[in-house]
């Protein structure tokens, strides 16, 4: 007598679907960072509007030697206000070609500037940093970074290739600031007598301002 197999329906496995908490500190350097970027690039595009045309500064029918050393001064005054995006790029490239031709200095500047940027500036300050086991608070790592920054820039050629860098590129703009003829140059009256260290120090005091205003973290650390 054959009986009958009753079909137990087979039970198909539902897995539940984990939802990822997202850690509430990870995303807190992101508005930083985006600000730092964002007034960056507002620095940079409100710079470049005035930087002069290259040919205007490379004019050799404007090149001539300076009778006298007060109108070579004259002339580097006027230049320096006229000029004074252009001797900005002039010195960064003069300090790019010098990092770039030494790939060791370039390497340890950049890993610098990753540590300073990822262990402190914009590294939200909740949880505190924990590396090797250990768990070390804001002040410890801001010490340490100092540290390490010093020994980096002072006992490593990364300190006396940017001196010499930048010093190639001043001598350069001093040279062309002192043959240039600023009597061409459309110049207004307080640019004149303002000087250019007061346009340098306008133009970098953007970029200061846009780097102390994209990490305010720094100062609350302290």
């Amino acid at each position: 007598m054959a009986t009958a197999a009753t079909q137990v329906p087979a039970v198909i496995p539902i897995t539940t679907p984990s939802v990822a908490t997202a850690d509430p500190a990870a995303p807190a350097a992101t508005p930083a960072i985006r600000s730092f970027i964002s007034r960056l690039s507002e620095t940079l595009r409100r710079s470049t509007s005035d930087l002069k045309p290259w040919q205007e500064m490379v004019d050799r029918s404007a090149l001539t030697r300076p009778s006298s050393l007060s109108e070579a001064t004259s002339r580097l005054r006027k230049n320096l206000s006229y000029f004074r995006v252009n001797y900005t790029a002039v010195v960064a490239l003069s300090l790019a070609l010098s990092l770039v031709t030494h790939p060791v200095s370039l390497f340890l500047l950049l890993s610098l500037l990753a540590a300073w940027s990822f262990l402190y500036l914009f590294r939200p300050a909740d949880p505190p940093l924990s590396l090797f086991g250990r768990t070390f608070s804001d002040r410890e790592t801001l010490g340490g970074l100092v540290l390490v920054s010093i020994i980096v820039i002072f006992m490593t050629s990364v300190g006396s290739l940017i001196i010499s860098a930048i010093t190639v590129g001043a001598l350069l703009v001093c040279i062309h600031g002192a043959l240039r003829v600023p009597e061409d140059l459309f110049l207004d009256e307080p640019d004149q007598q303002g000087g250019a260290a007061a346009g340098l120090l306008s133009f970098l005091g953007g970029a200061a301002s846009s780097v102390a205003s994209a990490a305010p973290v720094v100062a609350s650390r302290v």
